[in-house]
C-alpha cells in the first residue's frame, strides 16, 4: 500500500468499518474481464476471521460465474465527503472463495444479511428460502482510510 499512513491493520478495526458500511461490491472474473455487482450483505467477525453472506436469485451472471470461478474479490466503502479534490473515506478490500451454503448455515446468513440491513425482524419463515446464500470468509484483507 502506497500510503501507509492511511492504512488499517488491526482486523477488529477493519470489521468496525465493515460494519458501518451499507453495500458491498463483488468482484469476479467474467469471460469478457471482471465483473462487479453491488450487494447487500450481513457478516460475522470471529476468531480474527470476517465471513461474509449475501443472496440472490438460483440463476444469473453472478451465479454462473461463480460456479466456474469462486474466487472473489470484496470491496465496501464509507464515504465522509470532499475537500477540494481529496475525498475523505474509509474502505476494505478482501479476497476469498464464494461458497453456496444451505440448511441451517443459509439460514444463519439470512438472519445476518436482515440484521445488518436493519430488519432483524423479517419474517424468513414466511417467504421460505427464495434465494441462493453464499458465504465469503476472507483470506486477507487491508483496510484504509483518510479522515479530512
Amino acid at each position: 500500500m502506497r500510503r501507509t499512513n492511511r492504512q488499517v491493520t488491526d482486523i477488529g478495526e477493519i470489521a468496525g468499518i465493515l460494519s458501518r458500511c451499507e453495500v458491498i461490491r463483488l468482484g469476479m472474473a467474467g469471460s469478457c474481464g471482471p465483473y462487479v455487482v453491488p450487494l447487500s450483505f450481513g457478516f460475522e467477525f470471529t476468531r480474527d476471521k470476517i465471513t461474509i453472506y449475501f443472496h440472490g436469485a438460483k440463476e444469473g451472471l453472478k451465479h454462473e460465474l461463480l460456479a466456474k470461478d469462486n474466487r472473489v474479490c470484496v470491496e465496501a466503502d464509507i464515504f465522509h465527503g470532499y475537500k477540494g479534490i481529496t475525498a475523505g473515506y474509509e474502505s476494505i478490500i478482501g479476497f476469498g472463495r464464494a461458497e453456496v451454503v444451505t440448511g441451517e448455515e443459509a439460514r444463519r446468513g439470512l438472519l445476518l444479511i436482515c440484521e445488518h440491513c436493519g430488519q432483524p425482524q423479517y419474517p424468513l419463515d414466511s417467504c421460505g428460502m427464495p434465494t441462493r446464500v453464499y458465504k465469503v470468509t476472507l483470506e486477507s484483507v487491508t483496510g484504509k482510510r483518510n479522515i479530512i
